[in-house]
This record gives structure tokens, C-alpha cells and sequence, in this order.
């Protein structure tokens, strides 16, 4: 289990391409538009979960979208950060 909690919802993407830009080690804009959580599972229609050990560049990913699509929880500290 990783210490971070990335929560995309693939559904409320508009396709702005901010996180992709900021982090493309994390996120890629797929040919519909919208971007995709690499390396994510699905763990319910149009929800993806990845769990890291290091956030990287996903912090600013997820404050930089404007429809808040991305969320990630401190898994150790158990508090959301976005």
C-alpha cells in the first residue's frame, strides 16, 4: 500500500489538460480528450485509484484542475490534501 491516495474521476473531466501538463509521468490526455490516471484501476465506472509512495508532481496536477476531478488522500495521516 502506497502512502497516497490518487482519486480521478474520468467522468467529471473536462479535458483542460493542466494535469496532464504538469505531471505527464501520472497523467495522459487520451484521444476522446479527457485525460487518463496511468497506471490507475478502475474501481467503479469512471473512477480510478492509484496508490504511490510519492506524490511527484500530482499535488499541483490535482490543485490545477478546475473541476477538481483529481483528489488525493494521505493515506498515513488519513486527511485529504485536495
Amino acid at each position: 500500500m502506497g502512502r497516497y491516495k490518487i482519486i480521478y474521476d474520468w467522468d467529471s473531466c473536462i479535458g483542460a489538460a493542466a494535469c496532464a501538463s504538469i505531471d505527464p509521468e501520472k497523467f495522459k490526455m487520451d484521444d476522446g480528450g479527457k485525460a487518463d490516471l496511468l497506471k490507475g484501476t478502475e474501481t467503479e465506472p469512471g473512477l480510478w485509484i492509484l496508490e504511490v509512495d510519492s506524490l511527484g508532481e500530482a499535488l499541483e496536477a490535482a490543485k490545477s484542475c478546475p473541476v477538481n476531478a483529481i483528489k488525493i488522500k494521505d493515506l498515513k495521516e488519513n486527511k485529504d490534501l485536495v
